[in-house]
């Protein structure tokens, strides 16, 4: 295009008054998705009377904007076929006034392109030409540009105020029969606020991601969240439906690198920006943001290639089982179930990849989010089969390869405090539970999430340690299992063979005041296995307490019973414990090395039948001698 060419553009402009004349009844139109709405065009038709403006269908993947209150008119002269029943579109859909096409997000513009979604008209949102007459299609491609391939009339609206997004967003000048001006500004969102349930729900899914993952966002309070606590992670890469705010602030951070991925190397790939105009200008010419269609972003093999892809998913409610039921409604911009599928598959084919339920343990009425059953709830999702982890501000629950009494377990112990005596009943009347758990109602608020932490043992061997909590059994009776006869007897001083469930449950439930107990695991965050385990419980009447340890003998010897002693004494003192009384076999050197080497103050030891009776002092002033 030459020069004067390029200046000819103007020539198509025309009112909108003009680009409604040539439509005709019946017509299918597409209009551009979400925040890329062409608003202009959109009320122009709602305000006309005109009579060719009759039985028209309006094609839209999401929509935010004026277009779904074509819904609101009662003459029948529009009707809006959305791929998302999300924002207000879910009210529209359950009246009947809007048709929901329920199908795979990747799959859309392979419906366009073999006809099976007809479109005889497109309305796309652009940015004002350059001088060689290239425009941007801005914060939303999706499946623009094959509508625009297969409509027989494109119209673009050009809005001066889009950004100039970088990727596959260009289309000539050339490719539209008419150009409109805008009237409107680019449709924002405000970013949504979270209180400090949420920033704990943030802090618990940050953990479980590891330097090098590869993310995929969405809008609401979670991510929010999510991205304050991911601010000092490395080498972190975006492949996301939709990029925010919160996106943009975790790339300027720094820990945004997309250098680990397998999929567009270098570059934060999306198709949506969602946000603030803030936004919107930080995107303008961005080149570190790659915008392609959704059947590039949403393919799961493509998601796949990128290793550590972890897919976090906020949902509304949860049942004992693993059952998810997703929000719907003004509340939900971005998470529906097809995206989520397709995401959730790209995660299992990824190379360590993870999915993340995440939700609050109670709505803003008070009640529960974790539920026995989920019988009469919409919008579910099934994926009981695949779920990995859930969160909530209490806490992890892992759900691979755990039973259904493990999985309800697990939940309880992330549920809200007030509310895990009656999940407990409520599971027993359902056979989900034994009927002889045990529940201390006075743990759940006493339980000490401050005790997680992270050590790195010689070996190179890592470490998670927490304290215990009653969905432990099952993984301590495995712990008991794999001990030795040796070990077993050095523990509990006589040859036990076996380790019920009753008896174990009662070892694992524990108040955190009178008795403490933690507990090290190896393995993924969030999951892995038990491999050590040390208690103190406290005598009565007296400031001094029982002491024990356990650790998995193939990792003993690497000064992990010395740091859970360590920890231990911390905690004890704390809690105004003066000292440790322990019984140790004389021929279990390793233990008496144990307290020797980690202990601060002299340690008092009277043998009597082969067993040393130990007592440790745990008063100690700053230099490590005994209080005067």
């Amino acid at each position: 295009m030459s020069p004067n060419e390029t200046k000819g553009w103007k020539q198509k402009l025309v009112v909108p008054g003009k680009v409604l004349s040539k439509i005709k009844p019946g017509m299918s139109i597409f209009l551009g998705t979400g925040v890329a709405e062409p608003c202009t065009l959109v009320k122009s038709l709602l305000d006309s009377d005109a009579g060719n403006l009759r039985d028209l269908e309006f094609i839209q993947l999401m929509s935010f904007g004026p277009a779904i209150s074509i819904t609101k008119t009662q003459n029948h002269k529009f009707r809006l076929k959305t791929f998302f029943a999300g924002w207000v579109a879910s009210e529209e859909i359950d009246s009947g006034r809007v048709d929901m096409v329920p199908t795979i997000l990747s799959e859309i513009p392979a419906l366009i392109q073999s006809g099976v979604i007809g479109i005889d008209v497109a309305f796309i949102q652009i940015t004002p030409p350059d001088r060689s007459g290239f425009c941007s299609l801005g914060p939303a491609i999706d499946v623009a540009r094959h509508a625009m391939e297969h409509a027989s009339l494109v119209v673009g609206e050009i809005n001066h105020d889009a950004p100039r997004t970088m990727g596959d967003t260009f289309v000539h000048i050339n490719d539209f029969d008419f150009l409109v001006e805008s009237q409107e500004h680019p449709i924002y969102f405000k970013r949504p606020p979270f209180d400090p349930v949420f920033d704990k729900l943030g802090a618990n899914v940050a953990s479980l991601i590891e330097d090098g993952s590869c993310l995929a966002f969405s809008a609401g309070p979670v991510f929010e969240a999510l991205a304050r606590h991911l601010q000092n992670k490395r080498h972190l890469g975006i492949h996301s439906p939709s990029f925010t705010d919160a996106v943009m602030d975790l790339v300027k951070s720094g820990a945004v690198s997309n250098r680990k991925k397998g999929h567009f190397l270098g570059k934060s790939l999306t198709s949506y920006a969602i946000g603030t105009p803030e936004l919107l200008y930080w995107l303008h010419r961005n080149p570190l943001i790659e915008f392609q269609s959704i059947d590039v972003v949403a393919d799961p093999k493509r998601i796949g290639r990128n290793d550590r892809t972890v897919v976090v998913l906020p949902v509304r409610k949860v049942d004992l089982s693993g059952g998810v039921a997703l929000h719907s409604g003004k509340g939900n911009v971005g998470d529906g179930p097809s995206e989520a599928q397709e995401f959730f598959k790209g995660a299992r084919f990824s190379k360590k990849g993870r999915t993340i339920i995440a939700l609050p343990s109670r709505n803003l009425k008070k009640q529960s989010n974790i539920l026995v059953s989920l019988k009469n709830y919409p919008n579910q999702f099934s994926i009981r089969e695949s779920l990995d982890l859930v969160v909530t501000e209490y806490g992890v629950a892992s759900m691979t390869g755990r039973t259904i009494r493990e999985r309800a377990l697990a939940l309880i112990d992330i549920a809200h405090p007030d509310d895990r005596a009656q999940l407990i009943h409520l599971a027993k009347e359902k056979n989900i539970l034994y009927a002889d758990q045990l529940y201390l109602p006075e743990s759940g608020a006493l339980y000490p999430t401050d005790l997680a932490c992270e050590k790195v043992f010689s070996g190179d061997i890592t470490v998670r340690f927490r304290a215990i909590k009653p969905s432990d059994v099952d993984d301590m009776r495995r712990l008991f299992y794999r001990f030795s006869d040796k070990s077993v007897y050095y523990r509990y001083f006589s040859p036990i063979k076996t380790m019920p469930h009753a008896k174990m449950q009662e070892y694992v439930t524990i108040d955190y005041t009178k008795t403490m107990s933690i507990v090290g695991l190896m393995g993924e965050p969030g999951t892995g296995r038990i491999v050590a385990e040390a208690r103190y419980v406290r005598l009565p009447d007296k400031p001094v307490a029982d002491v024990a340890f356990v650790v998995d003998e193939d990792f003993q010897g690497k000064g992990i019973a010395s740091f859970l002693f360590r920890t231990l004494r911390k905690i004890a003192k704390e809690n105004g414990i003066r000292g440790f009384k322990a019984d140790v076999l004389a021929t279990n050197k390793g233990m008496l090395k144990v307290f020797e080497s980690a202990s601060d103050a002299p340690i008092q030891a009277v043998m009597d039948s082969g067993i040393y009776e130990l007592s440790i002092p745990l008063d100690t002033d700053e230099n490590g001698g005994p209080d005067q």
